[in-house]
C-alpha cells in the first residue's frame, strides 16, 4: 500500500495539469473583480487533481485500520458528492441552498460511514462539523496557496496521532494536497475551484474522525483544532461581523482578514504567515497530546482567544491602512 502513497502526489499533479488544460479550453476562468483578490484571469477547478488522488487512496486503503473500520463506500460517496456539486458550480453557478443540501447529505454520509447513527447526538455533531468544514474551506479559498497549505498542515498533523495504516492514508492525503501547491503558489496558475476547496474540508473531518476513533489518541479531533485555528477564527469572526452589519453573508466578498491583509502585503506573505501560525499550532498539538484532556481544552481556549485577538488587531490596522493609502 505504501507504493500507492508515493503514487498519490503523482496522480494529484497530473490531474491538476489536466484540469488546467481543460479549464483553458473551456474558458473556465475566474476574472478579477471587486469581490476577487487576484488581478489576472485564472483557470479554476484544479482541485480535481488532489481529490482524484485522495479518492484513489480511499479505495486502496478500504481494508485494515486506516479508516477506523469505517465503510469506505459512504466516505467515497460523500467525497465525490461534494466534489461533483463543486465542479457543477465551477461550470455553472448554483444557488447556495442546493450546495448546502449536498453538503448536509455528505455530512450524514460521514456519520453513517463510521456507524455513528446509533448515537444520534454524536452523528449530528459529525454531520454539522463536516458541513461547516466544507464551507469554511470554500469561503477561505481566496488568495494564492492559502486553502491548500492550510489543509496540508492539518492533514499532516493527523499523521502524528494515527496508527500505522491510518498514518499511511493521512500521509498520502497530505502529499496529494502538497502536489497541488506549486500550481497555486507563490503565483496561481490555477485555483482549487469549488470542486477542490469544499472537498478538502470534507477530507479534514474524515481524518479527524478516523484518527479519533482508530488512532492512539482518542481526542485527536481536539488536537487538530490547533492547526485549524487560523481558518476557523477568520471564517467565524468575519461571518459574524457581516451578519451583524446586515450583509448578504452567503455572497462572495473580500472582507476576510487574509484578503484585507493580502491587499497590502501580497498573497505569498499572508499565506506564509497563516502557514507559520498553523504549523506552530500543529507543533503545540503534538507536544500537548500526552498532557491530559483538561490541559488540551484550556490550551485550546487560550489559543483561540489569542487568534481572535490577533484578528481584531489586524482588522483594526486594516482601517488605518485604508485611511493612509
Amino acid at each position: 500500500m505504501w507504493g500507492w502513497v508515493v503514487a498519490a502526489p503523482v496522480v494529484s499533479a497530473a490531474g491538476t495539469w489536466l484540469a488546467r488544460r481543460y479549464a483553458m479550453r473551456r474558458d473556465l476562468l475566474d476574472a478579477p473583480g471587486e469581490r476577487r483578490s487576484h488581478s489576472t484571469p485564472t483557470p479554476r477547478g484544479g482541485g480535481a487533481g488532489p481529490i482524484a488522488a485522495i479518492a484513489m487512496l480511499l479505495v486502496v486503503f478500504r481494508t485494515g485500520d486506516a479508516l477506523a473500520g469505517a465503510d469506505w463506500r459512504w466516505l467515497l460517496g460523500g467525497l465525490l458528492g461534494v466534489g461533483a456539486i463543486g465542479a457543477w458550480d465551477d461550470h455553472r453557478p448554483l444557488g447556495a441552498g442546493v450546495r448546502l443540501l449536498v453538503h448536509v447529505v455528505a455530512g450524514a454520509a460521514m456519520a453513517a460511514a463510521f456507524g455513528l447513527w446509533d448515537r444520534p447526538l454524536l452523528a449530528i455533531a459529525v454531520a454539522i462539523a463536516t458541513t461547516v468544514a466544507i464551507n469554511v474551506w470554500n469561503f477561505m479559498d481566496g488568495i494564492d496557496g492559502i486553502a491548500s497549505t492550510q489543509a496540508a498542515v492539518v492533514t499532516g498533523a493527523s499523521i502524528a496521532f494515527a496508527r500505522v495504516d491510518a498514518a499511511g492514508f493521512a500521509l498520502g492525503c497530505t502529499l496529494a494536497i502538497l502536489a497541488f501547491v506549486p500550481f497555486n503558489f507563490p503565483r496561481a496558475r490555477i485555483f482549487l475551484g469549488d470542486v477542490g476547496s469544499g472537498a478538502l474540508g470534507y477530507v479534514l473531518v474524515m481524518l479527524a474522525v478516523a484518527t479519533s476513533l482508530g488512532g492512539h489518541r482518542s481526542g485527536a479531533w481536539l488536537l487538530l483544532l490547533f492547526p485549524a485555528a487560523a481558518f476557523l477564527v477568520d471564517a467565524t469572526l468575519t461571518l459574524g461581523r457581516r451578519m451583524l452589519e446586515g450583509e448578504r453573508w452567503w455572497t462572495p466578498h473580500t472582507r476576510h482578514l487574509y484578503q484585507v491583509w493580502a491587499r497590502r502585503a501580497g498573497h505569498p506573505r499572508v499565506t506564509l504567515a497563516y502557514g507559520i501560525w498553523s504549523l506552530a499550532g500543529a507543533g503545540f498539538a503534538v507536544w500537548a497530546a500526552g498532557r491530559g484532556s483538561m490541559f488540551i481544552v484550556v490550551s485550546l481556549g487560550v489559543w483561540y482567544t489569542t487568534a481572535a485577538g490577533l484578528w481584531v488587531f489586524m482588522q483594526a490596522r486594516s482601517t488605518e491602512w485604508s485611511a493612509t493609502a
